[in-house]
């Protein structure tokens, strides 16, 4: 994170911030650029991103869907952006750590011991490390004594958007973040390559709420896309891996895709629209809005 400080402190907060008596690496100015830099970074790449994918990606025909909220687009946002500056005090305190030296974050190849192969090696293991962990704390956080405290409001969006990957609880989103922050204290990592892969790591959230359940065939059972992940939403407590199915196979939680076994949420509509039940605009034939409960629509309720 020092390399976005440096830039940061280069071209808006040393000419046009900061008086002349606050030197760059005081303690107090690195905290408070900290909490500015993350706070805007972490809105444009949200807002941004999401954007693209909700106006270019996401199918809207999924917000016809007897599940799908009233307002729910806005909802999502506004309880994202409330969110986030709360996620950013601890996350800025581990970027802090970093900034002074107590990571093992380096800035050339010829620093690492096995040179670029080490860049591959720990993207891979960043991935993987990263996912494993993931999988057991939002496991723990589905549990029945953290559930409703932290989890339950990110549980809300039976059928998420890309503005549902940001939307939820500050300690739910701090955790879950965690894993990322902790890999460079515990293994050498380049800073771009970390700073890419942090990039990487908002776009595959937002990814994996886009509903687009297109995957790769032979990669179906790997790969934990968005279809996996809609899943998790409406049965609660299946799917809890990022990346990759790995962890879910080997804890009992790996449940296929609906969507890909013609069970899936646009399932649904066809067929209750094919039955008057549901119309063209989303709305239910006897005029109630979405969100109400509908007989005949399969989702775990918890």
């Amino acid at each position: 994170m020092d390399l976005v400080l440096n830039v940061a402190d280069y071209y808006v907060f040393t000419p046009y911030v900061y008086p002349a008596s606050w030197p760059e690496d005081g303690a107090l100015r690195q905290i408070i650029s900290l909490l500015v830099v993350t706070n805007l970074g972490a809105a444009v790449l949200y807002l941004g991103l999401g954007a693209i994918s909700y106006y270019f990606i996401f199918d809207h025909n999924l917000m016809k869907h007897p599940h799908f909220l009233e307002n729910q687009v806005w909802r999502e946002i506004r309880y994202a952006m409330t969110s986030l500056p709360w996620i950013s005090v601890p996350t800025v305190a581990l970027f802090f750590a970093e900034v002074r030296g107590y990571s093992k974050l380096y800035d050339n190849v010829s620093d690492s011991p096995l040179g670029w192969p080490g860049l591959f090696l720990s993207m891979i293991s960043f991935l993987f490390f990263t996912d494993m962990c993931i999988y057991w704390i939002h496991r723990f956080l589905h549990h029945k004594l953290i559930y409703k405290l932290f989890h339950k409001p990110h549980h809300i969006w039976k059928i998420p958007t890309p503005f549902a990957s940001h939307a939820f609880h500050p300690v739910d989103g701090f955790l879950q973040g965690l894993p990322y922050h902790i890999y460079p204290f515990l293994f050498p990592l380049h800073k771009v390559l970390y700073l890419a892969l942090y990039v990487f790591v908002n776009i595959w959230t937002i990814s994996i709420h886009d509903g687009d359940y297109r995957v790769p065939g032979a990669l179906t059972s790997v790969i934990n896309g968005s279809a996996h992940h809609t899943d998790h939403h409406l049965f609660f407590d299946y799917n809890y891996g990022q990346y990759f199915t790995l962890w879910d196979r080997l804890g009992g939680s790996y449940r296929h895709p609906s969507a890909l076994m013609g069970k899936g949420p646009h399932d649904l509509i066809r067929k209750l629209q094919a039955e008057g039940k549901l119309g063209d605009d989303g709305l239910k034939a006897n005029g109630q809005v979405n969100g109400r409960a509908q007989k005949g629509v399969a989702c775990k309720e918890e």
